[in-house]
């Protein structure tokens, strides 16, 4: 009877162990805004959440990294692109609602009935929150038969404005000159997974150019994210935070 109680006890403190575990990896990080808190919910892969005044918007919801029907209901949703694990039906339809905003890029409206579009370059104020379309695509790795991964002009990757801070999620692309010519971003969220996006140089590289305060490499696969730590080591300004977000 004691080694069972042993057992069950030992059990127990296993479980325990995986739930403190299972809460560190969906660790939510706090913005603090002239406006409020902004709260960051990491998905994986390149799904994100945010809430902020009482709105919840979802980015490139994909089924594979989440049980969306779980998650709360979207106010708003950005999609960056059309690719299956960016432009998700079955975890798009789980979170949106009638009273739901899209916004997506010119590419994904032939599949998403509704949505707000945006062409690179532009800006508007959707559901209060100012956002701008930045051009999302590759200028060196490409496919065999030369196609890029994401050619120029289909892509878009966001700024959103949240009070006095800008956040930057930049979808599928590489360190292109649009990235590196942004100013004045609080928070970056830089893909880094090879052979489609940037490898932990090309990050580096366009971190230095445009400074954000605080970077997320994100959609990073199997590429080490400590590599990018290692690279930024001596840019003390830019403070570069893991999260689970292959």
């Amino acid at each position: 009877m004691k080694i069972k109680s042993v057992l069950i006890m030992m059990l127990l403190s296993l479980l325990g162990t995986l739930a403190v575990a299972a809460q560190e990896m969906v660790k939510k990080d706090v913005i603090r805004t002239s406006a409020g808190d902004l709260e960051l919910t990491f998905i994986g892969h390149g799904s994100l959440m945010m809430t902020f005044g009482g709105k919840v918007i979802h980015i490139d919801p994909y089924s594979r990294v989440a049980d969306y029907s779980k998650l709360p209901k979207a106010d708003l949703i950005f999609l960056t692109h059309d690719h299956p694990d960016h432009l998700d039906q079955v975890a798009l339809q789980s979170v949106r609602t009638t009273d739901s905003v899209v916004v997506l890029p010119p590419v994904c409206a032939d599949r998403v009935e509704g949505g707000i579009i945006m062409k690179n370059g532009e800006t508007r104020t959707v559901r209060g929150i100012k956002v701008k379309a930045i051009p999302a695509y590759n200028l060196v790795h490409k496919r065999d038969n030369g196609q890029p991964f994401h050619p120029q002009g289909v892509g878009n990757g966001y700024v959103l404005t949240f009070g006095d801070k800008r956040i930057y999620v930049a979808g599928d692309t590489e360190n292109i000159p649009e990235m590196k010519a942004l100013q004045d971003i609080n928070c970056a969220f830089l893909p880094m997974n090879l052979p489609y996006t940037m490898t932990p140089e090309m990050v580096a590289d366009a971190a230095k150019a445009f400074k954000p305060k605080i970077l997320y490499p994100y959609h990073y696969g199997d590429t080490d994210p400590m590599r990018l730590t290692e690279l930024l080591k001596d840019t003390p300004e830019i403070e570069v935070r893991i999260r689970p977000l292959q």
